[in-house]
């Protein structure tokens, strides 16, 4: 008797809906997937407890003639392909020709389509059994109920969750297709209720508007950029509003919805040095590039693909968010970037002299202070030549600047009042400067006159040891004095007030804590402790040659909106707001 034989096709298809039928919400995608395959506009959703009961969902597309309405329940049976070479370039959301039947089979499925208005064709099917066919009257497109899912595999049905944790699954599987396809119209009913409508959006933000409120869709910053052939678009989170509500993420490839990790970690990559460590952002990312790039076909659900360049992808992402982040959008309260010529600004000029109190001991020397004495008698004084300068800029319209509070730099605008943090900008300028240095190699140094001696507990003394180099890098030259204790040589240098030793103690217990999984994510964290100690701090008084500079550097750095922790360096009061204050409005 042979071992070997060949399943029967209603076992075969209950095989095939364990791969696509996960849950009700798996149904529900599909059924509306193919409702946009069938140039639906319009499409109508009806959920009853969860799912369980019945998932019904009615469009507007071309609909089927009676022929296609009984083979559309056969196995393999697609209309979106016709030859294995059309798998290279799969332009649909189905094409397996799975999905019917494999609902068919675990479900009570009752089908109505026509192709115009009038007569059309009822199918009905329960469990896999051979579909009956019958005319009936009704409007162009699609309707498909399915009801009772899993009545006959209760060993799956036992495993469903409860009507509004399955609702909760339907509602996320429906709001990731009204953003794939803004120009639909969804309305969807849960147990009779209305739960949600969309009408057909010109835009991802104005979709995002629907769904959660105008005022969130407003707050996030426009991607778009395009690296070869690839095209990365959408809206991602402001780092200043990371972690401060929920965090949403959605990935479209090519016009379709997916999950990838590769990707949103790209994405977060983009972030580092703008948000803190743990916290993580919302995206809405839309990635187009050709077709023959990318394999659609390698997820029985079609919610995974795979990229034959991923790296290029990946990298493509990474820099269209960071270019979204370095916009001056991206601060708090703009409508736009500021730092541009204005009538407001006369022309000042700016030369490496003015320039140079940002990175040079002068910005920081007290009134009493000599600026070329040593640092408390221990640290030699740096040279010039070690101290980098910005590049000269030959004229650069500059508006008036004033200080408030000995915290913060206020400047007029077009559009509004213009506040910028002091320390917050300083920290950012810093922390771009450090980074360059660290990645040349070049980072000016001072030797102490006598060495420093510190006394590290276990933890931070092994932190030391396992990134040395990055520390000497940096700028400090350390060794071992015996036991537990070390002592310095020679510590950085970027400014008179530069506490060394404190720095070095925050950046070895930034250490100590969690690992940071990338050596860049490392490096970046050491860099933007140190440069949160070396940044002018709320209460130093700057002189107008010292805002000016500021103002320059900060306008040059490629992220200029947000200081190292997230937070915003530069906020905007609209003369709108203004003038409601005082009842002009």
């Amino acid at each position: 008797m042979p071992v070997i034989s060949v399943l029967p096709s209603a076992v075969a298809d209950q095989i095939a809906a364990g791969e696509v039928v996960e849950r009700p919400a798996s149904v529900v995608k599909e059924l509306v997937e193919n409702a946009l395959d069938a140039g639906a506009t319009a499409i109508t959703i009806a959920i009853e407890e969860g799912g369980r009961a019945l998932i019904r969902v009615s469009d507007d597309g071309c609909g089927m003639d009676a022929d296609d309405a009984v083979l559309c329940l056969a196995r393999h049976g697609t209309s979106k392909i016709r030859s294995s070479a059309d798998l290279a370039a799969v332009h649909t959301f189905g094409f397996r020709g799975e999905a019917l039947p494999a609902i068919a089979s675990v479900s009570r499925l009752e089908l109505e389509t026509a192709r115009s208005d009038g007569v059309g064709t009822r199918v009905a099917t329960a469990g896999g059994a051979e579909p009956v066919a019958e005319p009936t009257q009704r409007r162009r497109g699609t309707t498909v109920s399915v009801a009772s899912l899993f009545f006959n595999v209760p060993a799956r049905a036992k495993f469903l969750r409860g009507a509004r944790s399955e609702w909760r699954a339907i509602a996320d599987a429906l709001v990731t297709l009204a953003l794939v396809r803004r120009d639909i119209r969804l309305d969807v009913t849960h147990d009779g209720r209305r739960a949600f409508a969309a009408s057909a959006a010109p835009t991802l933000r104005a979709r995002i508007a629907e769904l959660w409120r105008g005022e969130y869709a407003d707050s996030l910053l426009t991607v778009d950029d395009v690296s070869g052939v690839i095209h990365v678009s959408g809206l991602v989170e402001r780092p200043a509003d990371v972690g401060t509500r929920t965090r949403r993420t959605f990935l479209a490839v090519n016009g379709r919805a997916i999950r990838d990790a590769g990707i949103v970690r790209a994405a977060e990559a983009a972030y580092r040095s703008t948000i803190p460590a743990g916290t993580r952002p919302s995206l809405f990312l839309d990635v187009t590039l050709p077709a023959s790039d990318v394999d659609v076909n390698v997820h029985p659900a079609k919610a995974e693909v795979r990229f034959q360049d991923r790296w290029t992808v990946e990298r493509a992402v990474e820099r269209a968010v960071r270019a979204a982040l370095g916009n001056f959008d991206a601060g708090a309260g703009f409508g736009r970037a500021f730092f541009v010529t204005s009538e407001i600004g006369a022309p000042v000029a700016v030369d490496r002299d003015v320039l140079q109190p940002i990175a040079a001991p002068p910005l920081f020397a007290t009134d009493d202070a000599d600026p070329s004495a040593p640092v408390a008698g221990d640290v030699s004084t740096a040279s010039a030549a070690s101290v980098p300068q910005p590049e000269a800029a030959s004229s650069e319209p500059i508006p008036p600047l004033t200080q408030l509070r000995r915290t913060y730099i206020m400047f007029e605008h077009e559009d509004g009042v213009v506040l910028i943090d002091q320390h917050s900008a300083h920290e950012r300028v810093l922390f771009e400067v450090f980074l360059g240095q660290f990645e040349r190699g070049d980072a000016p140094s001072q030797r102490l006159l006598l060495p420093l001696t510190l006394d590290l507990a276990p933890a931070e003394l092994d932190a030391l040891e396992r990134h040395r180099a990055d520390f000497e890098r940096m700028g400090y030259e350390v060794a071992p004095f015996g036991g537990h204790t070390i002592a310095v040589y020679a510590v950085p240098a970027p400014h008179r007030r530069f506490d060394a030793e404190r720095c070095l103690r925050e950046t070895l217990a930034s250490l100590t804590g969690d690992r940071v999984a990338s050596t860049a994510a490392r490096h970046e964290r050491m860099l933007a402790t140190m440069a949160c100690k070396a940044a002018v701090k709320a209460g130093d008084v700057l002189s107008a040659d010292e805002m000016r500079a500021l103002f320059v550097a900060l306008r040059d750095t490629r992220l200029p909106a947000h200081d190292v922790h997230g937070r915003a360096t530069i906020v905007q009061l609209a003369w709108s707001e203004v003038e409601r204050r005082f009842g002009r409005a």
